[in-house]
């Protein structure tokens, strides 16, 4: 029995092992995409998940602002004992006994008309909840857009991390040749510690390199909201080695974005609120007319009602004098029984109902209407301005953007002309090298001069996919 409980408890460490593996996969190892990362970064972010509790209310809002256009009913129920004199509910006079009462009701009210205060009341609600939600996208968009810029530094300093390895494995060889030379006394020590003091060189550069790439690391997993694992690969773009110039113009660019991005949106939606609060402050200085009805009934322990049993002539003080004879008046008298009204009978018998139509005029109320309406104008004054403001900005945005762009790609051919000059020069000064033609400080120049532009193309590239990306965002196309 001990070994089957080893042996379970062993199953199941390893199965819950391969649960949080499987869980965390993307996260703390293995090979991330930047869909995932933007995916884990937005899942993470807590303005992402202000922005959209913030939508979740604003939607709320705007549902109670239509379920103000029903009719509001209310129910009462209400049973009590009065002890002492008090006011029987069904006579409507007093006693001064104990009775035992119930009332019910049903009650309503709906205002069949306020000046469209309440139809741009709930349009503005719309409005503002629509907002809410592009002002959610729009968080949603900036985190992407900073993931995918953290996402490209990374990729930039793992290919310029291969770049100065590539470098000190060149000046390795070239030291070992040197070596060996050096040890049959066919050069000069200076030849051999001026390129060792270049391979310390290219090994500094290597360090440097590394601690680009893993504070680029740090800054991805920082946006990711992930504890940072420094064995995570992200997966290569497939950023070509000859991208073409980005196809557009700046004003398609921008005609395109006012239509996609949600910042844009947002804006305008606020201004078309702040419209419709002002309508629904104007109409407040109006007169409303509602429409009120109600129903009900009730109880009384101690209604009751009589019951005929008999009539009688009786003899009463009176008399009439006949011939000088007093006779006595006869009056009919009746007798009756008291019964208890039943609380059947009493719900049934004491059922009311009310009608009624009201009109509420305002006359003065400390001038809130007035200053309501004052207050919305402004709104939507600067609301307005608002949403030029950001159109403006969102001009001088994309303006930028373009002309980086095609900075970036101007640097990038540049660049890559350099390297392809530098390259085929230091090849040359390396088989001078090699022929003790050259000397080791004019190899040294060949090769830094190949090593920095090779370095600086590389920044290029990814300097250049980066604007790219950012112009692709901005018209709403996939970014992976």
């Amino acid at each position: 029995m001990k070994k089957m409980n080893i042996a379970g408890l062993l199953l199941s460490a390893i199965l819950l092992t391969a649960t949080l593996r499987a869980q965390t996969t993307g996260t703390t190892g293995g090979v991330l995409t930047l869909q995932q990362c933007v995916e884990t970064a937005i899942g993470n972010n807590l303005l992402v998940r202000q922005s959209e509790y913030q939508a979740q209310s604003d939607k709320v809002n705007y549902k109670q602002a239509k379920g103000s256009q029903l009719p509001f009913i209310s129910g009462n129920v209400n049973h009590g004992i009065n002890q002492g004199r008090s006011i029987d509910p069904f006579t409507n006079t007093y006693a001064n006994q104990q009775i035992n009462f119930a009332s019910y009701s049903i009650n309503t009210s709906i205002t069949l008309w306020n000046g469209s205060s309440l139809q741009n009341s709930i349009k503005q609600s719309e409005l503002t909840a629509k907002a809410s939600e592009m002002d959610w996208q729009q968080t949603k968009d900036n985190i992407t857009i900073n993931v995918i810029l953290a996402y490209l530094q990374v990729l930039s300093a793992q290919e310029q991390l291969n770049v100065a390895k590539n470098q000190v494995e060149v000046t390795k060889t070239q030291v070992a040749r040197l070596e060996t030379l050096y040890a049959s006394g066919a050069i000069a020590p200076a030849m051999l510690y001026d390129l060792k003091g270049q391979l310390s060189g290219d090994q500094l550069t290597v360090i440097n390199v590394k601690n680009t790439l893993e504070t680029a690391r740090i800054n991805l997993a920082q946006l990711m909201n992930v504890p940072y694992n420094a064995t995570v690969q992200l997966e290569n773009l497939g950023a070509t080695t000859n991208p073409v110039l980005y196809d557009g113009t700046a004003d398609n660019i921008y005609q395109t974005a006012e239509q996609q991005l949600a910042f844009i949106k947002a804006a305008e939606y606020r201004k078309q609120s702040a419209q419709k609060r002002y309508l629904a402050a104007k109409a407040q200085l109006l007169p409303t007319l509602s429409f009120n009805g109600g129903f009900g009934t009730n109880y009384s322990s101690v209604a009751t009602r009589q019951e005929l049993l008999s009539t009688a002539d009786v003899a009463t003080s009176q008399y009439v004098n006949v011939s000088g004879s007093k006779l006595p008046v006869f009056a009919p008298q009746s007798n009756y029984q008291s019964h208890k009204i039943t609380y059947g009978d009493q719900w049934t018998n004491n059922l009311n109902s009310s009608l009624s139509i009201g009109l509420q005029i305002p006359i003065l109320n400390g001038l809130r209407a007035r200053s309501n309406v004052s207050q919305a104008k402004i709104a939507e004054k600067r609301t307005s301005f608002e949403a030029q403001s950001v159109k403006t900005q969102l001009r001088q945005a994309v303006d930028q953007a373009y002309v980086n762009m095609n900075a970036a790609f101007e640097r990038y051919l540049a660049l890559k002309n350099q390297v392809e000059d530098f390259t085929v020069s230091f090849k040359a000064a390396e088989v001078r090298f090699i022929n003790g033609v050259n000397t080791s400080v004019e190899y040294m120049i060949a090769k830094n001069n190949v090593d920095r532009s090779n370095a600086n193309f590389v920044a290029a590239k990814y300097d250049y996919l980066l604007r790219v990306k950012v112009l692709d965002f901005y018209q709403g196309k996939a970014l992976w």
